[in-house]
């Protein structure tokens, strides 16, 4: 497995494995997993060589992070990279009151409560230690303080006003005393990523959906302003939720809901683009990201055993440089994607 080594604006490194490993799976999302069966996704990822796992209390309420637990114990400490996230807090509920109905199965009754505050941000850190079993958490992730998950500019803008206020001081405290490596946020739109670079001394965003094979506007001024600060990407939903996976086939999904046709529609070319040079889809939609200088590493998610080995083959498979030239002549790339070749 290929490594890049990032070297944050705060002078520490991280070793990064090219594929990371997405852990929401393991938290329920859409399907339970049984225990034996999570530990088994866990053991492929690591004998595929992935050292870079992302999980969040928010996965599985918890359950995400426990799990890890199980499976990191007795593992040198410097053989992995661990990211999880703050800004939500868990607390017990009822279980027909717990977040997640639909989304998450056979989790905790725990409800989500957002705190982007100081004491919130050292609260979480304290609760993933223990769910997680370790003494060293590497990256902490500001998690969904976005649009999407708050609903208007004028709320995202608010949680954003609160945690440079509170949580963003502690997270450099956290920082300045080594008991983290890096910190940024892990959010669904690039808007948020570039308004937090100019408020403060950020070390690597996480950026779910908003620099795909699909879609590039972050091109425009979000990923230039992290390639001049040094600013890492880590990249996730590099399928768009599925659609640069299945092909614009019905009922696929984008953005976590049914594809519109305009969206469709462009998935169809770059489709029929990639397999007139021989290219699956899906293989052009996981290297297409790491192609850029910022990348650190790409995480899709696994819930099962083979799914690891398909994206072990996916991320394998060599991409002529011509796909990316004839992309780009036709409009389907941003004038200033970065390609080899």
């Amino acid at each position: 497995m290929k490594t890049r080594t990032f070297k944050a604006p705060s002078g520490q490194t991280i070793r990064f494995t090219e594929l990371g490993f997405g852990t929401a799976p393991l938290g329920n999302l859409f399907r339970a997993l049984g225990e034996d069966e999570a530990q088994a996704v866990l053991k492929a990822q690591w004998d595929a060589g992935i050292r870079y796992i992302d999980t969040a209390p928010l996965y599985g309420l918890g359950l995400s992070e426990t799990r890890i637990n199980h499976f990191l114990r007795g593992k040198p400490r410097d053989s992995y990279v661990i990211s999880t996230k703050v800004g939500r807090l868990l607390k017990v509920c009822k279980p027909e009151e717990r977040t997640g109905i639909g989304k998450f199965f056979d989790t905790p009754a725990r409800q989500e409560v957002y705190d982007y505050s100081y004491d919130g941000v050292m609260r979480s850190l304290e609760f993933s230690f223990e769910r997680l079993g370790i003494d060293e958490i590497d990256i902490l992730f500001v998690h969904d303080i976005d649009v999407f998950n708050h609903e208007t500019v004028e709320r995202r803008d608010a949680h954003v006003a609160d945690l440079m206020k509170g949580g963003y001081k502690a997270l450099v405290k956290l920082r300045d005393e080594k008991v983290i490596k890096a910190f940024g946020a892990g959010v669904n739109e690039w808007q948020v990523c570039e308004m937090l670079a100019r408020q403060g001394d950020f070390d690597l965003f996480l950026l779910a959906g908003r620099y795909t094979l699909l879609e590039q506007e972050s091109l425009d001024t979000m990923l230039p302003l992290c390639e001049e600060r040094g600013i890492g990407i880590v990249i996730g939903g590099a399928y768009n939720s599925g659609i640069l996976a299945s092909g614009p086939v019905k009922d696929t999904n984008y953005n976590y809901a049914p594809a519109p046709k305009h969206i469709l529609d462009r998935a169809a070319r770059l489709q029929a683009t990639c397999e007139k040079h021989g290219v699956k889809l899906v293989e052009a939609a996981l290297r297409f990201p790491l192609m850029h200088p910022s990348v650190v590493s790409v995480i899709p998610g696994a819930s099962s055993v083979e799914q690891v080995a398909l994206n072990m083959r996916t991320l394998g498979v060599k991409i002529p440089p011509a796909l990316w030239h004839d992309l780009k002549a036709q409009g389907l790339l941003h004038a200033n994607t970065p390609h080899d070749g």
